[in-house]
C-alpha cells in the first residue's frame, strides 16, 4: 500500500509508549498496533484527530504517501 504510517517514529520522538497513547486517545493498544504495523486498512478522521491532538503533530508527520507501481495515473495504465 503507497500510504506509510510513521506512528513509531512519533512515539520515539515524543518519549510515549504505545500503552501511553492508547490511554490518551481512548483506542485499544491492538488497534494502534495494527495502524502502527502498516495492516490498518483505513483511520476514521476522528481517531486520527486524536492522534494529532496527543502526539502535538499534524496527519502529514503521521501519514506519508510513497507512490508506487500501482499508483500510475488512470491516462497510464493498461486496460
Amino acid at each position: 500500500m503507497p500510504i506509510r504510517v510513521n506512528l513509531d517514529r512519533v512515539l520515539l520522538e515524543r518519549r510515549m509508549s504505545l500503552t501511553e497513547l492508547a490511554d490518551r486517545v481512548g483506542v485499544t493498544i491492538a488497534n494502534l498496533s495494527i495502524l502502527k504495523t502498516g495492516k490498518a486498512r483505513a483511520v476514521r478522521f476522528s481517531t486520527l484527530a486524536a492522534l494529532c491532538r496527543e502526539l502535538d503533530c499534524q496527519p502529514g508527520d503521521l501519514l506519508v504517501h510513497e507512490p508506487g507501481p500501482d499508483d500510475a495515473p488512470a491516462d497510464d495504465r493498461e486496460d
